[in-house]
């Protein structure tokens, strides 16, 4: 089924074929996300107006709004122009006044006769002692009170559309429903209790009480549902793509592995252990391996990503690990060199510097498989660059590194395995909906020894504590960083920032004491400044956030952070995670422009409070919303109309298990519910997933 199936066609037609729609009124509907029927009907209310029948205003806390039925007195038209036109009303207990700005009076006249009953509805509020009930939204002869909503559903508007021309379009989209086959498991409908499709859209924008409006409602729940459903077997479909890509089976008999594990000075973790098994059995399968290792700060993920390396030397192939940039390249290449001598294995590093004689010699020792395992940048990609036997692919740090790319490395080695590792915890929910394709390993511990890291606010008017704190800790040897704030949009702005600081410094320290690192500087420079500051000839590394991946100076015991309310709390604990990496205690100082904001405080309270990196993250997820938080422009991530990624990831949990099990028991999905799962991806507009199939 690779075009939309009929029964959906109502839903795609011309938005101007709905009940008083015209093209200008089309225009205006497109602010709101409305293309077409379709749209309308994952428009939901998102608040509503209780319009029951009361007796009287007289007791009512006001402003309210309220309907009550009225016997109509005098009118007063307005004595100058522009002026407001009265008219006095009584209802079961009091008097009070209806009013109307530029109203034309014989409207009124007949809308309103003296000595005549109607019931009106509308918000009441007082004014110079009366009550009034401005322009009222509803006036109606009694007979038909019934006309006005016991409860009327509130939509979201734009300019140009008011609520009754959209509750028409509304009306005439719903009346086009149709019928629609079950794609969910009907166990699970029964456990929750959930409406049809086509009641639930019905029930959604036909609220009764307020508590239908809430996510939890049975008819909200399962359209959330759906929509998760949709996209989890989008993900699923491309997980089960991509598996059926030939792998390479990698075998490993564990003898290097067992060299480097009796030469460490500790026990890995059980985090490290559970990881590096769902690796190895992900090796040893036919099918490729796709899979997301997230760990915090400091909890072993390079051991980890070692090991699953060794595992396909061992089997007589070849691993690569990519880092985003050369500082990065070169750190994996220390951290992984005494690692790689314990095990007997040639490890090579490769970046864009390698020039002329020697990048051939390496180009020529990595075809002829004399080069086990390559550290590189994306220096790797480029046409000259061949492996003998290229067997696993792991990239660092995700987010610098799109689907693109993963699916480049994957053409070096037909079939190469790919692990994906990131040092962000990623929240539950983001991690569902980002990267629901791969399975993920989690760790979450820390190796033994690790010293927490003391965490203290303070006022930026105390910098010359902060100095002097410092010159302390340089005198005893130990060495800082101090990270500059994020000024402005560009990066200009926040350069200068870091050089005024680093003049200061250097003026208060001692030349010698102090280096610069930012983004524009030429790499070379920013090179040798690092290297200075690895190697002890500097004590004080000024920086933007460059530093925030990868750095590690063990001998780096004090984090300063200047400005750290303009910093987003996942960064914040990057940064934090760059000291705290040797035997000594390590402090951060997250300094603050006072003033804070309630939300700046509550963000840099949580960062004192807790080092967990998967707690912080959550935190940053229910204070910025998945939008912010990734940059919902670059992160793929979709957008729901009614699903709410943050309250409900424990139905996108279901989602994703229901969508793997349909594809495992159906994975062309022909059968009944197959085919209904199909017009759901056509109705949530799933065309990706679409194509998948009709590829599959």
């Amino acid at each position: 089924m690779s075009t939309r199936p009929e029964i959906l066609f109502p839903l795609f037609a011309a938005l101007t074929s709905l009940d008083g729609i015209g093209p200008k009124t089309a225009q205006h509907m497109a602010v709101l996300g409305v293309t077409k029927p379709r749209d309308l009907l994952f428009l939901l209310p998102y608040s509503g107006i209780d319009r029951s029948l009361r007796a009287s205003v007289q007791g009512a806390d006001l402003p309210a709004t309220l309907t009550v039925e009225v016997e109509v007195g005098e009118h007063r038209p307005p004595r100058n122009k522009g002026g407001a036109y009265r008219i006095d009303v009584i209802d079961a207990q009091i008097a009070f006044q209806l009013v109307y700005f530029h109203a034309r009076g014989e409207y009124l006249g007949k809308l309103l006769p003296t000595g005549q009953r109607r019931t009106v509805s509308g918000k009441v509020e007082f004014f110079d002692g009366m009550a009034q009930m401005v322009h009222p939204d509803h006036v109606v002869r009694d007979d038909e009170a019934d006309q006005i909503p016991l409860f009327e559903p509130v939509y979201p508007l734009t300019s140009g559309i008011t609520q009754k021309p959209l509750g028409k379009a509304i009306a005439s989209a719903l009346s086009r429903m149709p019928e629609l086959v079950e794609w969910i498991d009907p166990n699970q409908k029964t456990l929750k209790n959930w409406p049809d499709w086509r009641a639930a859209v019905q029930s959604a924008h036909a609220p009764e009480t307020m508590a239908d409006l809430s996510a939890m409602a049975p008819a909200r729940e399962r359209l959330a549902y759906d929509e998760f459903m949709a996209h989890q077997l989008t993900l699923a479909l491309a997980r089960a793509n991509r598996r059926r890509a030939p792998g390479i089976e990698s075998h490993g008999n564990g003898r290097l592995r067992n060299k480097v594990l009796s030469a460490l000075p500790y026990k890995p973790t059980g985090a490290q252990q559970r990881a590096i098994e769902e690796i190895t059995s992900d090796l040893a399968r036919p099918e490729r391996m796709n899979r997301l290792l997230q760990g915090d700060v400091g909890s072993g993920k390079t051991l980890v990503a070692f090991m699953a390396l060794l595992t396909v030397v061992e089997a007589g192939g070849q691993g690569v690990m990519m880092a985003p940039t050369e500082i990065l390249a070169r750190q994996h290449l220390e951290g992984l060199q005494p690692l790689a001598e314990e095990a007997g294995v040639v490890l090579e590093l490769l970046t864009g510097r390698d020039k002329g004689r020697e990048r051939e010699a390496k180009l020529g020792a990595l075809q002829a498989g004399d080069i086990q395992i390559l550290v590189g940048t994306h220096a790797v990609f480029q046409k000259d660059v061949h492996f003998a036997d290229l067997r696993l692919a792991i990239v660092d740090e995700q987010h610098r590194f799109g689907v693109r790319q993963r699916l480049e490395l994957g053409k070096k080695g037909q079939g190469a395995d790919v692990l994906v590792m990131t040092a962000t915890p990623i929240p539950r929910s983001l991690a569902l909906a980002q990267y629901g394709d791969m399975d993920v390993s989690v760790l979450d511990e820390k190796p033994a020894g690790r010293k927490p890291i003391k965490t203290a606010l303070i006022s930026d008017e105390r910098v010359s504590e902060v100095v002097d704190h410092l010159r302390r800790a340089i005198a005893e040897g130990r060495q800082a960083y101090w990270v500059c704030p994020l000024v402005g949009e560009s990066e200009v702005s926040d350069l200068i920032a870091a050089e005024e600081r680093f003049k200061t410094l250097r003026a208060l320290l001692g030349e010698a004491a102090v280096r610069l690192v930012h983004g524009q500087m030429p790499p070379s420079e920013k090179d040798a400044a690092m290297a200075d500051f690895t190697a002890g000839r500097a004590q004080v590394l000024v920086a933007t956030t460059v530093i925030e991946v990868g750095v590690n100076v063990p001998n780096a015991t004090i984090m300063v952070i200047e400005r750290a309310e303009s910093f987003g709390l996942a960064q914040l604990h990057q940064l934090r995670g760059r000291v705290g990496r040797g035997s000594a205690a390590s402090t951060c100082l997250l300094m603050y422009k006072a003033p804070l904001s309630e939300n700046g405080r509550k963000r840099l309270t949580v960062l004192r409070e807790t080092e967990d990196g998967f707690v912080i993250s959550e935190t940053d997820l229910q204070m910025r919303g998945a939008g912010d938080l990734i940059g919902t422009a670059q992160s793929g991530l979709p957008r729901f109309r009614v699903a709410d990624m943050e309250s409900q990831t424990a139905l996108m949990d279901i989602a994703q298990s229901d969508a793997r099990k349909l594809l495992h028991d159906d994975p062309e999905l022909v059968t009944p519910r197959g085919q209904a799962a199909r017009v759901l991806l056509w109705l949530m507009e799933q065309d990706q997933a679409i194509r998948l199939i009709s590829v599959g």
